[in-house]
């Protein structure tokens, strides 16, 4: 399953920045401060709502609420990080683009958490959006500025303990889950398709590429659900989810 076969293509891929010999980006060029005031804002927006969505999912798993605790401090050591990267460069970070950005996802958790679905909460942050977060981060580091590449390898070492933890209790909880678990990916991974689409742009302009930010997602994703216990014919069937909606 390839999610490129559904993306919108990029309409200006040209505008990517790299005139510099190593073929890193320009990080001085309009361009490039334009577009990573979106990137940035996208990543401390997500941090932002990593750290609320761990501390909401403690009310639901009382037992384990310390635990979800120490995970949301990571993630606001990681905002004031990705907050810091932007000083760096002199950019400010376009929030209000970040909330709309995430709006789809932040309504489908908030609704999730009032009737109490814990699967569908740890689907939507410890799945998708720890993927997502994952895959952008891989694809950044080899062309990030010095500054942004320390902070952002610190960070996604991190990202695997988050990812870590919704795949033990999705496996600890699969055959109760199950039916709740297919309906929440049927919703929320074409979301995360559109929202990478999205990106796409912006990204380029980082000298990203569109394709590897897919393929990192999808091998992330497909990773997560194999070892959550879905067999590859299920997993291949959660992933066709991405190509409706």
């Amino acid at each position: 399953m390839h999610f490129g076969d559904v993306m919108v293509t990029l309409a200006n891929p040209a505008e990517v920045q790299s005139s510099a010999p190593d073929g890193l980006p320009d990080f001085t060029s309009v361009a490039y401060k334009d577009a990573y005031s979106r990137i940035n804002a996208i990543v401390i927006e997500g941090e932002q709502e990593a750290h609320d969505n761990y501390v909401a999912i403690g009310t639901l798993i009382p037992e384990q609420a310390e635990e979800l605790t120490k995970l949301a401090r990571m993630e606001l050591k990681h905002m004031k990080g990705f907050t810091a990267c932007a000083n760096n460069l002199g950019v400010t970070a376009d929030m209000p683009f970040a909330k709309e950005f995430f709006s789809p996802l932040h309504g489908n958790f908030q609704e999730a958490l009032a009737e109490g679905k814990v699967a569908t909460c740890l689907l939507i942050q410890a799945i998708l959006i720890e993927a997502f977060a994952i895959s952008a981060y891989h694809i950044y580091i080899p062309v990030a500025d010095p500054f942004a590449r320390k902070i952002t390898e610190g960070v996604v070492k991190d990202e695997y303990t988050h990812l870590n933890y919704g795949q033990e209790w999705l496996k600890a909880n699969l055959e109760s889950i199950r039916e709740e678990f297919e309906q929440a990916n049927r919703e929320n991974l074409p979301l995360v398709r559109k929202m990478l689409d999205q990106v796409a742009g912006d990204a380029a302009v980082l000298a990203m590429d569109k394709e590897d930010l897919m393929a990192d997602f999808l091998s992330s994703y497909q990773e997560a659900l194999m070892e959550i216990g879905f067999t590859s014919r299920e997993i291949a069937k959660l992933a066709a989810a991405a190509l409706v909606g």
